[in-house]
């Protein structure tokens, strides 16, 4: 159901959930932040949690727990979400708390202030003063792309932070934070008619504003090698990320799935290509890993995103030897696709993956708004492990001969004193 305003509403009823969840999925993330202003849409994710016009500080998370439930928000590539499981009684508070803060949240210089301190300490912790920190999803973008919206550091530069002002804050409510630009889910045990009722009576008089117009993120492949070292005086180890281009997730779904495929047959599992021969045979790295998707695993961005190639290795075996290892066993998929056996063996991976995390009613939820979000198709979710089951041999032998050796960003993490 869509609403006067504009707001999205997808209703997934579980009779045997037994809990409800309740979700807005908001279009806009890393990718839209002002020049200027990294980190933005996130440090704005954290102040959507500081009160509203109607509710104090603190007030949401005080009638989320005192009746059992939990709640969080997270900011992502193309989108930032919030939500909230509760015992299915509690159905109509969950969608007051998410009406409550979509009409008017509390934007003060105190809170901008206070929640400006929490983000830079969340950077320290995370990205700082942590091994590997924020590698690859931080540090790889800026080697394979040109554009400040795909490439810049979405966790934010401190003096990017701190420059940010109230006024900034109003405005990107204003532009991103209306109900034409969100999609509420709800998911689990419910009435659906009572439900509906309730999702008009809290969110309908929600102002409509107009959804901002999308602009493209479209850039062109890259034309060459382009490479970058980092020295990481934390680091205990090398590492590598190596990054290709995907096919568009939204305009070539099929595309997008067969190297989801190639990932799963490159690196899942002992008897996976690059397990089995890079780590355990030639004993070149300690750790690897090959997929679609930056941040959050795949399907979880538009258009461009990105397969990343990563690995650990020790000191005394160079970043180069292991990578070339690992075209070999790409190019010999590319060359003679995989066997049947491992395509069913990915398929099943895959499937099995879906089904365990989608049985969380929170994910579960989340999933279902962010498929409507990305791809204007919630029950996506419900219909991609089939597809995934069609995959051919020959589509995922073409995913292998896309991740063209001389057209790709390379990026290698240094300990110091290693190089």
């Amino acid at each position: 159901m869509t609403l006067a305003n504009g707001l999205r509403v997808v209703l997934a009823p579980d009779d045997s959930a037994g809990v409800v969840g309740a979700a807005v999925h908001y279009d806009v993330g890393f990718r839209s932040e002002p020049l200027g202003r990294t980190g933005f849409a996130h440090l704005f994710e954290h102040l959507m949690f500081q009160g509203s016009e109607s509710l104090p500080k603190l007030e949401h998370f005080r009638l989320v727990q005192a009746s059992g439930g939990i709640f969080n928000g997270s900011t992502h590539t193309d989108y930032t979400d919030y939500f909230e499981v509760l015992p299915a009684t509690a159905v109509e508070r969950g969608l007051f708390l998410e009406a409550d803060r979509m009409r008017a949240p509390k934007i003060t210089a105190e809170n901008l202030a206070n929640q400006v301190d929490v983000v830079s300490e969340e950077i320290r912790l995370n990205v700082l003063s942590r091994p590997y920190g924020g590698f690859p999803w931080i540090t790889l973008p800026p080697v394979l792309f040109d554009t400040f919206a795909n490439a810049h550091d979405g966790y934010g530069a401190f003096e990017d932070l701190r420059a940010a002002t109230v006024e900034d804050c109003a405005d990107f409510f204003e532009k991103y934070y209306t109900p034409a630009n969100a999609v509420l889910t709800v998911c689990g045990e419910f009435d659906s008619d009572r439900v509906c009722d309730m999702v008009e009576h809290h969110f309908g008089d929600v102002p409509f504003r107009p959804a901002p117009l999308r602009p493209s993120f479209a850039e062109p492949w890259p034309d060459r090698v382009k490479e970058a070292d980092i020295t990481d005086p934390l680091a205990p180890a090398p590492a590598f990320a190596v990054g290709w281009r995907l096919p568009d997730p939204v305009a070539d779904l099929r595309g997008y799935l067969a190297h989801v495929a190639l990932g799963s047959i490159l690196s899942e599992g002992e008897a996976s290509r690059l397990q089995s021969v890079v780590v355990a045979r030639q004993q070149l790295a300690t750790e690897i890993w090959a997929g679609p998707g930056i941040m959050g695993g795949p399907l979880d961005a538009r258009d461009p995103d990105v397969f990343v190639l990563g690995a650990l290795h020790t000191p005394d075996i160079p970043a180069a030897e292991v990578i070339a290892a690992a075209d070999e066993q790409i190019a010999s998929l590319a060359a003679d696709g995989p066997t049947e056996s491992e395509c069913v063996r990915a398929a099943a991976r895959f499937t099995a993956a879906l089904y365990r995390e989608n049985d969380n009613i929170g994910t579960r939820t989340r999933s279902f708004g962010s498929m409507e979000l990305l791809h204007s198709r919630a029950e996506l979710i419900n219909e991609i492990p089939g597809i995934f089951a069609e995959i051919t041999p020959t589509e995922i032998a073409v995913a292998a001969s896309s991740l063209d050796p001389q057209r790709r960003a390379v990026l290698r993490i240094n300990p110091e004193g290693t190089r």
